[in-house]
This record gives C-alpha cells, structure tokens and sequence, in this order.
C-alpha cells in the first residue's frame, strides 16, 4: 500500500445521515488538537500497544531521514489509553489529510474511565504501508528520532510532547517512557 491514504481512507467509512463519531488518539491527536470537536474524554482500546514503529517522512522527518512517530500494534491484553473526541463527520476532511502518511481509519470499541463504551474510530499504520519501519530497539528508535526534523519540526519534539501527554493521562507506557529517557541521554 502507497503512503498516501487520503483517498483509501474516504472510501473506508460512509457519515450519511451521522451527527457525531467519537476518534481515538494515541499519538499527536492527544497533545495537538487542531480541529474541533464537540465533546474530549479520556479513554483506553484494548488489544493494542503503542509503538514507535511509523516512518514519518511528511511531518517528523524526510524522504531521505524519515522521523519515527507511533502506531498501534496488536497485542492480546494489552491496553492502549489515550483520548477520544466526539467529532463531526467533515473533521475527517482535515484528519484525513494530516495522517496520510499509512494510517488507515478502523472501527474499535473505546472504553471511557467511566466504563462506558462506545464505538468510534483510530487511525492505524499498518505493517503493509510503504512508510512503516517496524521495531527496532529503544536507543536506535531513540537516535533516529533525535536526529530527525521535518515541515512539523523536530522528531524529539513529538516524543517529549506524547511522553508528557501520556503523564497528564496517568499512563505508564514503558515503550514511550524508554525511548524519551534513551532520547535525554544522547542528547547529552
């Protein structure tokens, strides 16, 4: 599959007749909300981890020094927090264009810290997508972030934002938290 999936993606869910859909955010949708939204909550989806394992070669890096930005990987157990937002359907108008870079919207269950559910959508970089990296160990994913930059500034910048995000929420991601500590050490 081509990095590019603005189109893939508006053929993927019809909003006929829909009002609201709740979103999913991980990543950079947690800390940089530049689109409106009608309601945020904090929420978890489980069978999932987050993991730095997306090149970015559009926002956090280059073509020739892509940055590395996070995904969902699936994981049995596992559960992923992050924040959901209750969104009209022409928000994806702009999400679909700013997480063109291999993400694909899925469905998934959201449960809020309330216990509610409610069904909405997550943006995934699959395995298939042109840009993805996979795994790699901590102080090398922690070295390609700290020399990476692209049109949305440093890579470094999004870890230190999503680390800090991921505080404010109350959550312990070991592989987040790894990588910002291996990122504070080679920069010093």
């Amino acid at each position: 599959m081509t990095a590019n999936t603005i189109e893939h993606n508006r053929q993927r869910q019809q909003f006929v007749g829909v009002d609201s859909v709740w979103l999913f955010g991980y990543g950079s949708l947690i800390y940089k909300v530049d689109f409106p939204f009608l309601e945020r909550r904090p929420a978890s989806i489980t069978g999932w981890t987050r993991r730095f394992w997306q090149g970015s070669h559009d926002h956090r890096g280059t073509v020739d020094a892509p940055g590395r930005v996070v995904t969902l990987v699936e994981q049995p157990g596992a559960e992923c927090r992050g924040m959901a937002y209750r969104v009209s359907p022409s928000v994806f108008e702009h999400l679909d264009e700013r997480e063109k870079n291999g993400y694909l919207r899925f469905t998934t269950t959201l449960t809020f810290d309330t216990n509610e559910r409610a069904e909405g959508l997550v943006y995934i970089a699959t395995r298939d997508n042109s840009a993805f990296l996979g795994p790699a160990d901590d102080q090398s994913i922690a070295r390609q972030i700290a020399g990476a930059t692209g049109p949305s500034g440093p890579n470094r910048e999004y870890l230190l934002r999503l680390a800090e995000a991921l505080r404010a929420l109350g959550d312990e991601d070991a592989h987040v938290f790894a990588i910002e500590k291996h990122l504070h050490r080679h920069l010093a």
